[in-house]
């Protein structure tokens, strides 16, 4: 038996795993996975560590990236709205928005018309409504085209998340809307960053699907770890024995009781899993 059998270790992929933002803007290639990170999860994974992926990307913007990443769980990916089996090629679950979310993202549009949004259907298609220079930018960035779509409605069925893009005084205005129309206790609405807001079924969260992943591996929430950088992975921080961040994060997340590790740049999940070492000796 390994130290770590009935561990598991899930983590954010941007600015958390290895440090995007700076190749993400320029357009430019991702980085490497930094070679401190690469060893010491294959140490983890060794030991019977189980390490898993929890991303805001949709599916098909994680996996140009997949097989660079050492990792022997399901996945968490689109902020919480499925479970991937990266081995198996195939969803084992799913929270998805249904037709009022729709209806309910038009009529964001129709009060905000300078709001954009990305539909992200189950099928790694990603529908962009009303596109502006903030959806442009985020194709540009992940690599993965959008297909246009004159309205949401139109967009077909069945959805993981919608991602509303604009500056953040309008998306606050947008959060504002869907609570003043009594829809926002349907979903979780959570900034990723401070332009996209990110609207999923109620329950659907990294946290909530890291808890059904846990269960799933048959692993008590007493020995699950969680990593990220941003407010979207508190969620997860607040759900793990213990949640990690890397210095970088934002200063919610470093502020929220986490312990802070190193710089992605440096190799933050080496430090986390350093951490674990010393405690599971």
């Amino acid at each position: 038996m390994g130290k770590f059998d009935g561990v598991l270790l899930a983590s954010d992929f941007d600015n958390t795993l290895l440090y995007t933002e700076d190749s993400l803007r320029a357009g430019a290639p991702v980085p490497p996975l930094p070679e401190r990170n690469r060893e010491a999860l294959e140490y983890f994974m060794t030991h019977g560590g189980r390490f898993a992926i929890a991303t805001g990307r949709a599916l098909p913007a994680f996996l140009r990236h997949a097989g660079d990443v050492p990792m022997n769980a399901p996945g968490v990916v689109c902020n919480g709205a499925a479970i991937y089996d990266f081995e198996a090629g195939e969803y084992l679950e799913t929270a998805m928005l249904n037709a009022a979310a729709r209806d309910r993202g038009q009529a964001v549009l129709d009060r905000f018309p300078g709001v954009a949004v990305e539909a992200y259907h189950i099928d790694n298609i990603i529908h962009v409504v009303h596109p502006n220079s903030i959806s442009r930018q985020h194709e540009h960035m992940t690599h993965v085209s959008l297909t246009e779509a004159p309205s949401l409605p139109e967009v077909p069925l069945p959805l993981g998340k919608l991602l509303f893009e604009a500056d953040h005084e309008t998306l606050e205005n947008v959060l504002s809307f869907l609570t003043a129309q009594g829809w926002a206790e349907d979903y979780e609405l959570i900034f990723s960053v401070s332009h996209l807001l990110e609207m999923t079924i109620k329950g659907a969260s990294k946290g909530g699907m890291i808890r059904r992943l846990a269960a799933r591996l048959g692993i008590s929430m007493d020995h699950v770890y969680c990593a990220g950088d941003e407010a979207n992975d508190l969620s997860m921080l607040r759900a793990a024995n213990q949640g990690f961040a890397p210095a970088n994060a934002s200063a919610a997340v470093r502020e929220s009781g986490v312990t802070v590790v190193c710089d992605a740049r440096e190799g933050a999940i080496a430090d986390i899993v350093e951490i674990l070492d010393r405690k599971y000796s």
